[in-house]
């Protein structure tokens, strides 16, 4: 009997050919076969149109070895590009159009304004959205410092914490504030004691390069003085329904804004780091019970929004009193934070979780005309 196929869609970094998560890949082509699913990678450069055929990467378990094949189209598609400011990702969209008709497991989402506006639509979930505003004008940077001693400047499209400033404004009697920042090589930059007028200005030029939100900042400095959050993945699992994989906690860098894992930031299980927090393991039992709540509701919303996904991960902010922000959603994310806050299993089920849902997908919904060909 044939098996199922999945194609993982990415993208190479750079023009030597190298991809991100070339490791998490060659766990899951070996968990796919452990589960009776054949799965390669592809890049939109692999695609040969003219003759429908992919030059894919394959890995052989057996041997360990990567190579290449011709291989025909995949049954199903995981998307797992994340944007770019490259060639690549525009003959990324190309693909994307072109091959609309395909059956992918996770469609794209908009970018995290129109993920703000949306989840501000509905009351369930306007309560756990921090006060954010689209970046004009310094109208709008005053607007949130109005109700937040702490602001945020990110890009709309930003991911791994890079291009974000933080301003705090200082108790103070000239009127000072505190800024400090990642730029987008994710080089830190120092905190430094600026004006009104110096600070507008900066946060000028900061922004001239795109679009940026204004947020307000929810207080999240640990006794040490690092910064944390949380990050949870929820995910479809093997019956087609979301479910939650798993929570952890994100300790930022020394001197860092953000507590992202690639900026220099560790991983702590969600209950330890919580229990510190809140101060006891009930309050760290019902924020727990509370954010998976959340969690699967907004991916179910989000998805009636803008169509099919496989996963999402949250990055929450929870304060002292046991209130959830959302700060970030992302429907591209990585599992490390589970590896690194010892949570194996977790991790585990994270890669395995995409793809027993695709084989729910092929039995429910594709077996039947599985062998039909690819349409132009």
């Amino acid at each position: 009997m044939t098996q199922p196929v999945l194609g993982i869609l990415t993208l190479y970094l750079n023009n030597a050919r190298q991809l991100e998560e070339k490791q998490v890949y060659r766990k899951m082509i070996t968990e796919g076969k452990r589960i009776g699913l054949d799965v390669f990678v592809f890049t939109p450069m692999d695609v040969d149109s003219g003759k429908q055929r992919i030059h894919a990467m394959v890995f052989d378990p057996a041997t360990g070895e990567w190579s290449r094949k011709w291989r025909t189209f995949p049954d199903m598609i995981y998307d797992r590009c994340r944007i770019q400011r490259s060639v690549r990702f525009q003959q990324l969209l190309q693909f994307r159009s072109r091959y609309n008709h395909l059956t992918f497991l996770n469609r794209p989402l908009r970018n995290k304004w129109t993920i703000h506006q949306t989840f501000s639509q509905k009351s369930r979930f306007r309560q756990h959205m921090p006060d954010t505003l689209l970046y004009h004008s310094s109208a709008d940077l005053h607007k949130i410092l109005k109700v937040s001693p702490v602001v945020y400047i990110k890009p709309i499209n930003g991911t791994g914490g890079r291009g974000i400033l933080r301003i705090e404004r200082l108790k103070d009697p000239r009127g000072m504030f505190d800024i400090q920042g990642r730029r987008q090589n994710r080089r830190i930059i120092q905190p430094r004691r600026v004006s009104l007028a110096r600070l507008e200005s900066i946060v000028r030029q900061w922004c001239i390069s795109g679009r940026f939100l204004v947020q307000q900042g929810i207080p999240l400095r640990l006794p040490g003085g690092r910064f944390h959050d949380y990050r949870m993945l929820v995910q479809k699992n093997s019956q087609g329904n979301w479910a939650l994989t798993g929570i952890a906690g994100r300790v930022g860098a020394a001197k860092s804004v953000t507590s992202n894992l690639h900026g220099g930031g560790h991983a702590v299980k969600a209950e330890t780091l919580l229990k510190e927090w809140l101060g006891s393991s009930e309050k760290a039992a019902k924020a727990i019970q509370s954010a998976e709540k959340l969690g699967l509701d907004a991916a179910a919303f989000l998805e009636d929004s803008f169509g099919t996904l496989c996963e999402l991960a949250l990055d929450l902010a929870i304060d002292r009193e046991g209130r959830i922000y959302v700060l970030e959603v992302n429907p591209k994310p990585a599992r490390e934070v589970f590896s690194r806050a010892g949570e194996r299993e977790t991790y585990r089920k994270a890669l395995k979780q995409p793809l027993e849902y695709a084989l729910w997908i092929y039995r429910t919904k594709l077996a039947p005309s599985s062998s039909k060909k690819i349409e132009e």
